[in-house]
């Protein structure tokens, strides 16, 4: 029996990724299944700029408002979660479209990765370095052990940075030696799109996208979050915008400084994607365009 497409919809982030995988599901009767791991979180909707049920228009959407902002989440469970939904939806003959921005979790889908099982020792050795040298000196540190770690994983992210640390001190070899391995792949004919477009175009419509978060009510919507149990996880309080916010709310920074940070630490983020999906040769790269050329051009590729 010939199994169903899987189509996998990364890039940089304000690039359309979102509403290219609506159009195409509606094309082909598919049903999408999300790769943002910070739409994974009830409640944070504007912040990760999620579609609301109207934007999705009538397709089925998987792999959202699954944990509480109080919970983390890691790569290894997203892993399974996700190929549980793929292998599942396949069986019933749907196909699928995985759509979104975090490289390590799109990584996890396709190839077999191994993620070590963490050392609490060598955890709370990290953690204490943390605390008393600052993240900057840790991602330094990675930046010499795992260069191309350090790019994927941003100085903000301590948690991420210490448990990348934490993988080479126990298994003695960078961070990305866990990455896939020729021959690796779990989905071997999975079709995977990249939407690029060129800088001069993208921070514009990064700096756009994060006016409208204001203009939607993003400062509210981290205050009732903070209600929650946002400030209790570590996780979901560094994601883009919640962590100014929550700076804001602190007393740190004014609100336009709030602002105005997210939409650097933003197109920080953008060229951190564009480097991570870069390193994939099995990407087909297409330039955003109006909805039904993008479509159009989408097409081709399967």
């Amino acid at each position: 029996m010939t199994q169903s497409p899987l189509i996998i919809i990364g890039g940089a982030t304000a690039t359309g990724k979102s509403g290219l995988a609506v159009s195409l599901a509606q094309k082909i009767g598919a049903e999408i299944i999300n790769a943002d791991s910070m739409q994974l979180y009830r409640g944070m909707d504007i912040g990760t700029a999620k579609l609301t049920l109207e934007e999705r228009w009538g397709v089925r959407h998987h792999l959202l408002d699954l944990v509480d902002v109080n919970h983390d989440v890691n790569v290894s469970w997203f892993q399974e979660v996700a190929r549980a939904k793929i292998d599942e939806l396949r069986g019933s003959r749907t196909p699928v479209i995985v759509v979104g921005g975090t490289g390590l979790y799109i990584k996890a889908i396709l190839d077999e990765m191994n993620f070590p099982d963490t050392d609490p020792v060598v955890r709370a050795q990290l953690e204490l370095q943390a605390v008393e040298m600052g993240g900057d000196v840790l991602h330094a540190r990675l930046a010499e052990l795992d260069p191309v770690a350090a790019i994927a994983i941003p100085k903000e992210n301590v948690r991420r940075v210490i448990r990348a640390l934490e993988v080479i001190e126990i298994t003695g070899s960078p961070y990305t030696a866990n990455l896939p391995r020729e021959g690796s792949h779990r989905y071997p004919k999975a079709i995977q799109i990249g939407l690029e477009l060129d800088r001069e175009l993208l921070d514009p419509r990064i700096d756009a996208r994060v006016e409208k978060m204001w203009d939607l009510g993003l400062v509210e919507e981290v205050r009732d979050l903070i209600g929650n149990g946002l400030l209790d996880g570590k996780t979901a309080r560094r994601a883009i915008g919640y962590a100014q916010v929550i700076s804001m709310a602190e007393g740190l920074i004014t609100d336009v400084e709030a602002k105005e940070e997210t939409k650097l630490a933003t197109r920080q983020y953008a060229r951190r994607q564009e480097t991570w999906f870069k390193r994939d040769e099995r990407i087909h790269w297409i330039a955003p365009a109006s909805p039904e050329v993008l479509l159009e051009r989408a097409l081709t590729h399967l």
